[in-house]
This record gives C-alpha cells, structure tokens and sequence, in this order.
C-alpha cells in the first residue's frame, strides 16, 4: 500500500511513517517545516519527503492519506485530497487501528516529561528483554529513533492532548484505549485550541474513562489539577507517586543528591534500590518513579527496572550537551512552558552549582506565540544568571516586558547579535541552554562556530 502523510516532519507523523515503512508500506510525505533530527531519520528509513504542500504531491495517487493535525482547510493539498476523493484518516486512529489494537498500551500524558518518562519506559522494557514497540515525540538516546514496531506485546506512546485532525476535534489520546496510564501533571497549555483549563480537564477525563477496570493509572499525589480530572470519575486502580515522605503515596522518590541524580526508591514504605544516573532535577526524579510503577504494572521488577535508568541515556533536544568549546558547555533543550524552562534550569543550577547559566529562549509553541504564558517567564528563568529573550519578527507579543521584570533578562530581535553576545561575553565554565522547540535558525551551530573561531 502507498500511504501519503500530510505534515510528516512532526514528531508524530515521523514516528506513524517510521512504522507504515516496518509494516513494508510504500510511504511518502510532505511538510512545510523540514529540519533535522526528524528530516534526516525519515530519509535513512528511505521515506520521500516533499517540501510544501501542493496537489502535486499526491501523483502518484496514493492508497491513503494519513492527514496531521495542523493541517487545517484551505491548505492546497487537504483540499486535493477531498476533491479527488481519496480515502483520508488521522493519525491517531491510523495508529490504532494499524499497531495498538489487540497489545497492552501504556501510554504517558501530561503537560509535562511525556516524552522523557515515555523513553524511560520504553527502555525499562527494552532491558527488561520484552522488545517493545513504541513511539515517543523526541528521539531517545538508548535507541537512536522516535518509533518503531516492536516484537512483544507491550508498546509505549507518548499520550498527547492535542487534537486529532481538522475532522477530528478530540484528543488524540482518546483513540490508543491504553491498559497502563501515567498522568505526569496538568497544566494549562495549547490555549489555540483549549480556552481555559476545564476544557483540558475534560479531554483528560476522556483518557481516564478509557483505561479498563484491571489497567492502571499512575498519578502524582499532589497535583490538584489531575485530583479534579479523578473526581470527575474512575473505574481503574490508582497508584500515586510522591519525593520524600508523603502520605497517600505508593511509590516515593528519596533524594541522597542535591541535584537528583542519586535517589532511593520506595513502594509502600519498602525500599527497593537506589537510581544513580547522568539526569538531574525534581522532576526527572518523579518521570523516573512513574515510569518504574507503570513497568511494575506490566511486570517488570522495578529492581529491574532500577538497573535499567542507570543506563537511561535521556532524550535528544532534553538538556542535550551540543557542543563543549573553550570550557563552555552548549546545550540544546526542548522548552515549550515555563514550568518546564523553569525546572529544567532548576536542574542545571542543582548539578552546576555556582557556576554560570546563560538561558537563550525562543517563544516558539502556539501557547508561547500568543504571550499566554508571558506573566510568568520572567520567574520560570530565575534559576539563570543571563537569559535572552529572541524576539522573532512575527512574535505576536513584545518580550521587553518580560525584560522589564528582571536584571538577568533582556531582549533581542538578532539571532547574529545573541550569537556575537554570547561570542564576547561567555566565559570558560558557563553553561549556555538554547531553548526553544524549533530550530532556533541554526544558533546551536552558529554560537559554536563563533567560539570555535576565537
């Protein structure tokens, strides 16, 4: 069969194209924005890609269009594809329909860590010796790629509450029907398609009422957000995480380090082992408990497991070291709310002490665009001695007020003139993070080539 994917360079989309190519499909795509990692994985795996939309792109006519979800009317090619009659779905039900029917699901959502605590998962199988299938929005480290089949029964998907497709107006969550859940945390976010929390409460609920009575939910004990989405109803166990001592909570996380990369780990008040690993921060330290309770779930032995994220080698594009010039250390860190730049740089200051943060932040994900999430930036970069702010052109906001807020944070238009910034002022031992969830116009590689010159 030849499947066609509108939007294919997504994480998403990527991943459904990696897997129709296992399923021996003859799979082509098009995109508007083609840019690495996910560019570079969907040609290794001999995937044409064509840049643009444009009924061109569906000659040879395809079998089936797998249509993403920021494809919205009036795009040429969405409309091609309904004027010639060709049989369309999303992608959401694509994947079900084609790899989770008929496996144990285990699916992670959340505001935050889904794809982090989806590649700890997913490699606590995979070392566990079950081969899972998976598809995870980033590329984790221990396997090199954002998806694939698997060969056991159990598959792992990053749980996303966006929605499904300009026909499809519900989560794309709703469709996986998982038996295993993890609830990481609820924040607001996406405010193009949700208007207030509620909104997304009740999409999280959708989920819940999807797990069987002898699945699982793995929920943070303290996330009143998530409490709301339980009271609204719940036919399915739950296993609540906690760090420290906590009442009410199964698993806990102790810390033995400052910068969370040594805890122990507790199930109902019994110890069962010690993590020791390269992450760091609070919060990896819960994706990590939720991550052994849901493996428990489907059988793995969370000593087991335990022994499994000494080996986790995190996620691309999560606090990845880039590059380490002249004694500074350039990081490239997928931001997209400020809770998560905020306990990301947390982190970094936990594992780096006194030494200098510069934080590089580029507004890019919808939510960010629309300046929702601009009252609190200015706090979320606190943990920075330095942070710029990159005004894009079509910014629909101005970042100077977020300047305003604090000494440690200024604005500017010029990626050139942050890169010549950073060129002048960063000294040996900084820790410089480009954050952003896009490719940031090359800066990465233009403030280590400027550092590499001097």
């Amino acid at each position: 069969m030849h499947i066609h994917i509108l939007g294919i360079c997504g994480t998403f989309m990527g991943g459904l194209a990696i897997m129709a190519r296992q399923l021996g499909h003859t799979v082509t795509g098009s995109d508007q924005n083609v840019y690495p990692p996910m560019s570079t994985l969907l040609e290794q795996q001999g995937i044409d890609l064509r840049h643009g939309y444009s009924p061109d792109n569906l000659g040879p006519v395809p079998d089936l269009v797998i249509v993403g979800n920021a494809l919205s009317r009036g795009n040429p090619e969405v409309e091609a594809v309904l004027n010639m009659g060709l049989a369309y779905t999303s992608g959401a039900q694509w994947l079900y329909n084609h790899v989770l029917r008929g496996r144990w699901v285990l699916a992670v959502a959340g505001t935050h860590g889904k794809t982090t605590t989806s590649s700890m998962l997913a490699w606590i199988l995979e070392h566990g010796g079950h081969r899972p299938g998976f598809l995870i929005g980033g590329v984790p480290l221990n396997f090199g790629l954002s998806a694939r089949l698997g060969d056991g029964r159990y598959f792992v998907v990053e749980a996303d509450e966006y929605d499904t497709a300009f026909f499809d107006k519900r989560s794309k969550f709703v469709h996986y029907r998982p038996r295993t859940t993890i609830l990481n945390n609820l924040e607001y976010d996406h405010a193009d398609i949700f208007p207030d929390l509620a909104s997304i409460q009740r999409q999280f609920h959708h989920l819940v009422r999807s797990v069987p009575g002898n699945g699982l939910l793995v929920v943070p004990e303290h996330d009143e957000n998530l409490a709301e989405v339980i009271r609204m109803g719940c036919w399915t166990p739950i296993e609540k995480t906690a760090l420290g001592a906590a009442d009410g909570a199964d698993w806990r996380a102790h810390p033995l380090a400052d910068d969370g990369s040594r805890f122990e780990v507790a199930f109902r008040g019994e110890p069962l082992g010690t993590v020791q690993w390269e992450l760091s921060g609070r919060h990896n330290m819960l994706n990590a408990l939720s991550a052994i309770a849901a493996a428990h779930h489907a059988g793995i032995a969370p000593t087991s497991a335990i022994a499994a994220l000494a080996e986790f080698r995190s996620v691309k594009r999560r606090l990845e070291i880039r590059a380490k010039i002249r004694g500074i250390t350039l990081y490239d860190d997928f931001a997209h709310h400020p809770t998560a730049i905020a306990t990301t740089l947390e982190g970094l200051r936990a594992r780096v002490g006194k030494e200098r943060i510069v934080a590089v932040l580029e507004p890019r994900s919808n939510t960010m665009r629309m300046g929702v999430h601009a009252d609190t930036l200015g706090g979320a970069l606190a943990a920075a001695d330095l942070a710029i702010l990159y005004q894009a052109p079509d910014l629909g906001w101005d970042t100077a007020q977020v300047a305003a807020t604090a000494g440690n944070i200024t604005a500017c238009d010029n990626i050139e003139a942050i890169v010549e910034r950073l060129r002048t002022e960063c000294l040996p031992g900084d820790h410089v993070v480009f954050m952003s969830n896009g490719s940031f116009g090359g800066i990465h590689e233009k403030t280590a080539d400027a550092l590499r010159a001097l």
